[in-house]
């Protein structure tokens, strides 16, 4: 059923897909979704886990993601945000959890992920405190720096590399590139259901040109035949214990914060593209998501699962095809969950060519990007809002820029200049409130001057 929504939009955030269609969007954002397993697996291998290990640790990741998206967007009525915003294994606390695994092996990683959630639901209420710190430009920018944050991941994975310092061959680029091109120009120039799946036709189409074009990717699909359809993790003595350590409690904390200021751009930029009507910040469903978000962590952290976070790039996906029904998270959080048993599914789906991928992201986070710049630059400019946007970015994508420079730093300054969506976060309300500060005073004076009731 269809509620009365704007015409350009294919589906509203309440509005319930048919059957088929929800199954295929559904379908569609869990692609997307599968990005993330190839963070799971360089986990596992980086802390040397046999392959039953990194089974387990991807099908138990997969479940807490199917939580985390279903209770996000279900609509219940004190957590979850309601808008179409799922959850995947992001990799906010990728470097945190192997500092973990090196030193306290799983039951550590398990103790300070599920701490981690517990600072996160802790964060949520403070949220409605920040309405005041949160005008129009600000909101705008960190829609933006949304967008932004996943370009080296994108870029990286078009060129078909693992990492930044590998071999790039001319096939990949070639599939990454006709894949983009497939996903942007169905999108405008389709109508009906090739312009709502636009990205998964382009996923296909990438995939199979890749499967004409480069013989190891045809090679690497004969290894589904080790794995059967259906099975239960096996729950190894890794998996049976948990544990905390004193001196992790402030790493994560940070951490924890910094991945509920990146949840809160992507729950931001989800209300901007579910509720364009709204003329400033409804902080209730934000708040509540940010709640789910660390929910979602905490149970990833009992589970023995990698820690979880809201998908800025499904969320790109949404606004780019204006198909915005939360119910579609909630039927790809559910396949999440269901795949999670079915190994020969998830190892196909991590087969999935990096390219094709890399165009996957690309494409969604074009989305975040120009919304976020029509929405700072929607009012009138002046030299404040300069200055508060143009340092904070500045420094922002420094870090992405110039990590090495802060890793050499005072322990202080790294708690800051973490990563470029928080870290322009941050300095965007810092910069806000000391550039206005002589507006604020010379109002609290004439509030206060003698005479004034």
């Amino acid at each position: 059923m269809k509620e009365s929504v704007s015409k350009s939009v294919e589906y509203g955030v309440n509005d319930v897909p048919p059957p088929a269609q929800l199954l295929v969007l559904s379908i569609q954002h869990l692609m997307l979704m599968f990005v993330s397993i190839g963070l799971t697996i360089l986990f596992a291998g980086q802390i040397n886990g046999t392959i039953e290990f990194a089974s387990t640790l991807v099908t138990l990741s997969l479940i807490a993601a199917g939580i985390g998206s279903i209770v996000q967007s279900v609509g219940l009525p004190f957590i979850g945000s309601g808008y179409l915003c799922p959850s995947l294994c992001g990799p906010t606390y990728l470097s945190l959890s192997l500092a973990a695994a090196w030193s306290g092996g799983m039951p550590l990683v398990r103790g300070m992920v599920f701490f981690a959630g517990l600072v996160e639901m802790a964060f949520a209420p403070l949220i409605d405190k920040l309405k005041k710190i949160f005008p129009p430009f600000i909101v705008g920018l960190v829609v933006t720096m949304v967008g932004i944050s996943v370009i080296r991941m994108s870029v990286i994975s078009l060129f078909g590399l693992d990492f930044k310092e590998d071999a790039i061959r001319n096939d990949d680029i070639i599939i990454g590139m006709v894949s983009l091109l497939t996903m942007v120009l169905c999108n405008i120039w389709g109508k009906g259901f090739i312009k709502i799946y636009c990205l998964l036709i382009g996923m296909i189409a990438g995939w199979s040109f890749a499967l004409a074009l480069i013989p190891e990717y045809k090679q690497n699909l004969d290894i589904l035949k080790h794995y059967p359809l259906l099975a239960f993790p096996v729950i190894g003595p890794e998996f049976r214990h948990i544990s905390l350590r004193m001196d992790l409690l402030l790493p994560f904390t940070v951490v924890a914060i910094s991945s509920s200021l990146k949840s809160f751009g992507n729950l931001l930029a989800a209300q901007k593209s579910s509720e364009p009507e709204l003329k400033e910040v409804k902080f209730a469903p934000i708040r509540k998501g940010i709640l789910a978000d660390g929910f979602s962590t905490a149970i990833a952290g009992l589970l023995g699962g990698m820690a979880v976070d809201t998908s800025s790039s499904n969320v790109g996906l949404a606004g780019s095809t204006k198909v915005l029904s939360r119910w579609i998270s909630v039927g790809a959080g559910m396949l999440c969950i269901l795949i999670a048993f079915c190994p020969k599914i998830t190892v196909a789906a991590s087969l999935i060519p990096k390219p094709v991928l890399g165009a996957s992201t690309i494409f969604a986070g074009c989305f975040m990007i120009c919304t976020g710049l029509a929405e700072m630059f929607a009012e009138e400019w002046n030299p404040r809002k300069t200055f508060t946007a143009g340092i904070s970015l500045f420094f922002g994508l420094s870090t992405a820029f110039l990590p090495s420079l802060y890793a050499r730093t005072p322990a202080i300054i790294q708690l800051v200049f973490t990563d470029p969506l928080p870290t322009t976060t941050i300095l965007a309300i810092g910069l806000n409130i000391i550039i206005n500060l002589d507006e604020t005073v010379s109002g609290l004076k004439k509030h206060f001057r003698p005479g004034k009731g």
